[in-house]
């Protein structure tokens, strides 16, 4: 029986395949990704969650514009 410590995070498909990404390229300068449970769902270590979500936001924002910026 193996025990991991870890978070859940539910995703859409999307932002998985982003993190699953990051995880291939350890992106973030480890291998985060504990389990791959379904297309929604995956099984991470809980010290990686702050970085995921910088990472997150960092996508956000390039792919975002702010409408009140457009002359």
């Amino acid at each position: 029986v193996n025990v991991s410590k870890g978070s859940l995070l539910k995703c859409d498909p999307a932002v998985k395949q982003y993190l699953v990404h990051l995880d291939e390229t350890l992106a973030i300068g480890e291998r985060f990704i504990l389990n791959n449970l379904d297309e929604q769902h995956l099984f991470v270590q809980t010290s990686a969650v702050p970085k995921i979500k910088e990472k997150l936001q960092e996508l956000i924002d390039k792919i975002s514009y702010d409408a009140s910026q457009i002359k």
